[in-house]
C-alpha cells in the first residue's frame, strides 16, 4: 500500500486528538463548555479533512467514516 497521504496523517491525527480530548476527564469536570467546545472543533475539522481525502477512498475507511466509527477509522489508517 503506498504512503499515507499528508490528508490521511493529518486525519489520523485529528482522530487520536479526539480521542484525547474524549479522555481528558479533568477537562471536562473543570470546564466542561470548553471541552465541549474543543470536541465539536476537532469533530469538524475531522470532517473537513474526511472531504478532502483523495479518490479513490478505500471503502472500508469511507464506512468507518460515514458512520462515524472513528475508532476504527483510525485503526485503520494506523494499519496501513
Amino acid at each position: 500500500m503506498p504512503p499515507a497521504t499528508p490528508i490521511e496523517q493529518s486525519l489520523a491525527t485529528a482522530l487520536r486528538e479526539r480521542l484525547a480530548v474524549i479522555g481528558d476527564r479533568e477537562w471536562y469536570a473543570r470546564d466542561p463548555s470548553s471541552h465541549l467546545q474543543r470536541l465539536q472543533a476537532i469533530s469538524t475539522q475531522i470532517i473537513e479533512l474526511q472531504q478532502q481525502l483523495p479518490p479513490p477512498v478505500d471503502p472500508q475507511l469511507a464506512h468507518y467514516l460515514q458512520r462515524c466509527s472513528y475508532d476504527k477509522a483510525l485503526a485503520f489508517l494506523e494499519a496501513h
